[in-house]
């Protein structure tokens, strides 16, 4: 079944934490894989799922910085792995796969956020092939893997607001824009969810998409002091300005998904703060999701369109 974009109510919120999310929820003998799961919201998600009872994978294109950042970690282990390098992704997924393991959980917490412009593989707009078009392959590679039940959860944000795929230019070949090309990649994050999930319910499995809030993490390293402020994340003395979650509570959405029972039956849905999100109003407010993210038409020509470019599809 699936349901509408409207709030469950779920008594959970914005300041949420990953651990609140988990309260009472064991995770022993779940396997969970978190992209970008040693920086940021994903560092945290990597904790609160890990304290929780799983065994967490994380692919890292940083090795050694993921290595530092989760010393001490138990039931962790490191990968090697580049969204930006369909063979890299095809190596990490026949490196998963031959171990013999089962997925139960899988977050698409990695990305990057109004880079300069970067062309990866064949000439590809990088934010597009590195946020959808290297989760997209990474699913379908491991697919043989996902146990009946699991999540998959793609990790998007509030910028799919500055709008749709732009199906014409893809790679922005006709003048390159950072935050329209942000957006683009963050409508795709949302549209990937809402077709795998048509395509994985009938398996037992079902997909999700979220907003995990305003958060100064590494992924605003793109961007200078006064775009900071502009954006109202930072004063102009540089202090963080009010509204803006830790990244404690900016895992908490993305856990919440993986794992919460409120969800139980659902899926193909946008989420945030912790809940079924509504519609966006027609103000122009950005909150919400956008119908163009959700459209279940527009979310099938992107699976087509990503199975051509990346010649993988499990379907």
């Amino acid at each position: 079944m699936t349901t509408a974009q409207h709030k469950i109510g779920s008594g959970f919120g914005a300041t949420t934490t990953a651990a609140e999310v988990l309260g009472g929820i064991d995770l022993t003998g779940k396997l969970a894989i978190v992209t970008g799961g040693y920086s940021g919201i994903g560092l945290e998600t990597t904790r609160a799922l890990a304290d929780a009872g799983a065994h967490v994978v994380v692919p890292a294109r940083r090795r050694a910085t993921a290595e530092e950042a989760l010393r001490g970690f138990e039931n962790v282990e490191i990968d090697e792995l580049d969204l930006g390098d369909l063979e890299s992704v095809r190596a990490f997924a026949e490196r998963f796969l031959a171990s013999g393991r089962g997925i139960d959980l899988f977050i698409g917490s990695a990305g990057i956020m109004a880079s300069p412009e970067t062309r990866v593989g064949p000439g590809w707009e990088a934010q597009f092939a590195t946020n959808h078009l290297g989760h997209y392959a990474l699913v379908n590679r491991l697919w043989p893997a996902f146990r009946t039940g699991a999540r998959v959860v793609s990790v998007s944000s509030r910028g799919h607001h500055y709008g749709p795929v732009r199906f014409d230019d893809l790679n922005f070949e006709r003048g390159y824009d950072k935050w329209l090309a942000y957006g683009q990649a963050k409508t795709a994050n949302v549209l990937f969810a809402v077709h795998l999930d048509k395509l994985a319910r009938d398996h037992g499995i079902r997909a999700f998409a979220l907003h995990p809030g305003r958060i100064l993490t590494d992924l605003v390293r793109h961007l200078d002091r006064q775009e900071l402020v502009d954006a109202g994340m930072v004063d102009e003395s540089g202090r963080v300005t009010g509204g803006a979650k830790t990244p404690e509570e900016g895992a908490a959405t993305q856990v919440w998904a993986a794992t919460s029972p409120q969800l139980d039956g659902l899926g193909g849905v946008y989420l945030e703060d912790c809940d079924i999100a509504e519609p966006a109003p027609v103000d122009g407010t950005r909150t919400g999701v956008k119908d163009y993210a959700i459209d279940p038409v527009l979310a099938e020509r992107l699976w087509t369109v990503s199975a051509e470019l990346t010649g993988v599809n499990a379907f």
